[in-house]
């Protein structure tokens, strides 16, 4: 009797783990599919830390996206303002959205800086390097 039960504890066991790991196989495969059409798009990579695309935190904040790498901080700054004083928690907001927001202006501005030191490295290139010298008094 006592093998009856071990075989089917031991049975059942070995189908939920075959069963885990067949749904982890299939996510890791849609993941491989995503990251390789995020690839082929340079509009949508995606910003590390949170995972936003330039795209989504343009809808988020509902502004252009940034077209040469330059856009309407100012823009960018009231949106993020707004929106984050009208989520907050305090006064019945979601905490989960004024951190989407928050990362949305982040990504933005990470793209705009991003821009701006490929832009200063062109110009210096096109320039030549002129080093600062510093004279001891």
């Amino acid at each position: 009797m006592a093998h009856r039960i071990i075989t089917q504890v031991v049975l059942t066991g070995s189908r939920i783990l075959g069963r885990a790991f067949a749904e982890s196989y299939r996510q890791a495969a849609a993941s491989q599919k995503y990251a390789a059409a995020a690839s082929k798009n340079p509009n949508t990579t995606t910003f590390s830390a949170s995972g936003l695309t330039l795209d989504e935190a343009c809808k988020i904040l509902n502004v252009p996206p940034p077209k040469g790498g330059e856009t309407n901080l100012t823009a960018v700054q009231e949106r993020f303002k707004k929106l984050f004083d009208l989520n907050d928690p305090k006064k019945g907001g979601s905490f989960y959205l004024q951190s989407k927001i928050l990362r949305a202006r982040e990504r933005i501005e990470m793209e705009v800086r991003t821009a701006e030191e490929v832009a200063a490295r062109e110009a210096e290139l096109k320039e030549g390097w002129k080093p600062k010298v510093f004279k001891d008094r």
